[in-house]
C-alpha cells in the first residue's frame, strides 16, 4: 500500500489529500473501486479518517483521504470555518478528481464519511450519481449537535446563546476586530466530563490528549460556522441515494446513535444500520477492537456494491 500526497479544487478552494494505492495489481490488470474518505469535525486526514483510508487500501480499494476546506492542510479562510454547503462540494470535488486518475475505474466510486462527514457524505451522495454506495461510520449532523447537543437533550436555549456569540462576532469582525474563535474543549478531561459525561471525556483523550492529538487539528471553530449550520440539514438528502444502498456503522453505546437512526429512517433504498458491540462514538476513531470488525463490514459491503 502505497500513501501519494495530492491536492484537488473544490470551488476554488486547493484540497490537500492524502491518495493509498494497493501494491498489487488487479486480477485482469485493469482499475479499482476507489473510496473517498471524509474526516470527523475539526478533525484532519492524518487521524481516524488516514486510517479508514489505509485499512480499506489494505483490503484492495484506492482511498483518498483529505482535509475539509479551511481546515488542515487545505486552503480557505477564515480557518476552522464549517460550512456545510462546502463540506458537501468537497466530496462531489474528491469524486471529480478520482474520475481523473488511471487506477480509478470511474463508473465504482464509493464515499465513506465517518462522524460530520457521515452526515455530509449522505447529502454528496444524495446530489451526485456518480457515487455508487455510501457508507458513514459514527455518523453525526454538526447542524443537529450544534442545536440538540450531542445525544439529542441539549436545552435549546444553549444554541440560542451560540447564535448570540456569532451574531455579535459578526460586527466585530465588520469592524475590523479580531472576532476570535469558538474553542470546542475545555482545558481538561475533567471539565470534558462535566459538560457533555463520558462522550465529552472521550472527545477531549482523542483531540487534545496523547490517543489522537495531531497539530493541525484546530480543535476550534470559525464563529461564522454556528450561523451557517442554523438553516443547514443534509439529512434532507437521504431520500434521494434510493435506490442506491446506505451502510451506516454505529457504536452499540454511542449517544450519538440517534442521528444515525433518523438518516436510517429517511432512506429509501437498500439500507443497514449496524451496530459493533461495546463500542461508543469515539472507539470507532482509533480502537482497533473496533475499527477491524468495521473494516470487515466496509469492505464486504463495497465490494458488494462497486462491482463491475
Amino acid at each position: 500500500m502505497a500513501r501519494t500526497r495530492v491536492s484537488f479544487d473544490s470551488a476554488g478552494i486547493e484540497i490537500a489529500a492524502h491518495l493509498y494505492t494497493p501494491d498489487t495489481a488487479t486480477a485482469d490488470g485493469g482499475p479499482r473501486a476507489a473510496l473517498v474518505v471524509g474526516h470527523p469535525g475539526t478533525g484532519v486526514k492524518e487521524q481516524t479518517s488516514g486510517t479508514y483510508a489505509q485499512l480499506m487500501a489494505e483490503r484492495g480499494f484506492v482511498t483518498l483521504a483529505f482535509d475539509a476546506a479551511y481546515q488542515g492542510e487545505s486552503g480557505g479562510l477564515p480557518r476552522g470555518l464549517e460550512d456545510p454547503a462546502q463540506r458537501i462540494e468537497d466530496f462531489k470535488a474528491a469524486v471529480s478528481y478520482l474520475t481523473t486518475r488511471d487506477e480509478v475505474d470511474p463508473e465504482r466510486i464509493g464515499l465513506l464519511g465517518i462522524c460530520a462527514s457521515g452526515g455530509y457524505s449522505l447529502a454528496a451522495t444524495g446530489g451526485d450519481h456518480r457515487v455508487r454506495a455510501v457508507a458513514t461510520v459514527c455518523t453525526a449532523e454538526p447542524a443537529r449537535q450544534f442545536r440538540y447537543g450531542a445525544d439529542g437533550s441539549q436545552d435549546p436555549a444553549v444554541f440560542q446563546t451560540l447564535l448570540d456569540a456569532a451574531a455579535q462576532a459578526r460586527t466585530v469582525a465588520a469592524r475590523g476586530e479580531d472576532p476570535g474563535v469558538m474553542t470546542m474543549f475545555p482545558d481538561t478531561a475533567e471539565q470534558a466530563g462535566a459538560l457533555g459525561g463520558e462522550h465529552g471525556v472521550e472527545g477531549w483523550e482523542y483531540y487534545c490528549g496523547a490517543r489522537g492529538h495531531h497539530e493541525r487539528s484546530a480543535k476550534f471553530l470559525a464563529w461564522e460556522s454556528v450561523d451557517k449550520t442554523a438553516s443547514s440539514d443534509v439529512f434532507r438528502a437521504v431520500p434521494l441515494i434510493g435506490p442506491r444502498p446506505i451502510l451506516q456503522i454505529i457504536g452499540e453505546r454511542a449517544v450519538t446513535a440517534w442521528m444515525a437512526v433518523e438518516a436510517h429512517q429517511a432512506a429509501t433504498g437498500p439500507k443497514e444500520l449496524h451496530r459493533i458491540p461495546g463500542a461508543s462514538h469515539v472507539d470507532l476513531y482509533d480502537k482497533r477492537e473496533y475499527i477491524d470488525p468495521a473494516v470487515d463490514k466496509l469492505a464486504d459491503y463495497f465490494t458488494a456494491h462497486l462491482t463491475k
